[in-house]
């Protein structure tokens, strides 16, 4: 009696744990399988994102320039493609882009005026406008004073007469290095000089302070590093 009772419980218990072994394998590919892909779709990237590009592409006129983010001026310009006109200033004589402005406040605003430490440029699209070099050649000479003082180290300043749309300026220029500039003179605020170059499409406008012109040649070489250092790829 013993031995037919016993045999149809262990039959129950075999096909119990036949049924059971599977779902439990099943399962357990299951969590593997959920696993697996969680790990692979995992996020890898850090809290801080990724990083701003250093230079942008940027087109005026056509033509191509790599310009230091840092360098630019407004953050409206601060975008590749084409744009019809950027403003830029870099630190002098390092020809690095500045650092973040220094917040001034009400209290510090007078402690916090320093002299211009920087040269600052704008490259705007010409649309076959007159060029700088034709400007110096056929309309400058129209209002210049006869005149022409020859300071030292190969600097000529000729002034403007004072009946001219320049009546308040003076007019530098120099062979080797080449340089032409149209400065103001210095009155209530220092004078600043205006140095004009075309690039393609393109007209580079570089101010910087009067003042530096008694160092023309270095101020001159500047200015042509700059111009090589930003413009891109020639098509």
């Amino acid at each position: 009696m013993t031995m037919f009772s016993a045999a149809p419980l262990r039959s129950s218990r075999t096909r119990t744990w036949a049924h059971v072994v599977p779902i439990v394998l099943g399962g357990a590919a299951a969590l593997s399988a959920v696993a697996l892909v969680a790990y692979l779709l995992w996020p890898t990237w850090g809290a801080g994102g990724a990083s701003a590009p250093d230079k942008l592409p940027v087109s005026v006129g056509g033509t191509l320039f790599n310009l230091p983010v840092a360098a630019i001026r407004m953050k409206i310009q601060r975008h590749s493609g084409p744009q019809e006109r950027i403003d830029l200033d870099f630190l002098y004589p390092s020809l690095e882009s500045p650092g973040a402005p220094k917040h001034v406040t009400a209290d510090t605003v007078e402690t916090a005026v320093q002299s211009i430490d920087r040269i600052f440029l704008s490259i705007a699209a010409h649309h076959d406008a007159l060029s700088p070099e034709q400007r110096t050649a056929t309309i400058y000479p129209r209002y210049l004073d006869r005149a022409a003082i020859q300071p030292e180290d190969g600097l000529t300043m000729r002034m403007f007469r004072a009946d001219t749309p320049y009546g308040s300026e003076d007019l530098y220029s120099a062979a080797s290095p080449a340089l032409t500039a149209r400065c103001t003179r210095d009155a209530a605020t220092p004078g600043m000089c205006l140095s004009e170059r075309r690039v393609g499409g393109a007209d580079l406008t570089f101010r910087f302070p009067r003042s530096w012109l008694s160092q023309w040649r270095e101020v001159a070489e500047a200015m042509e590093k700059l111009t090589a250092q930003l413009r891109g790829p020639k098509s």
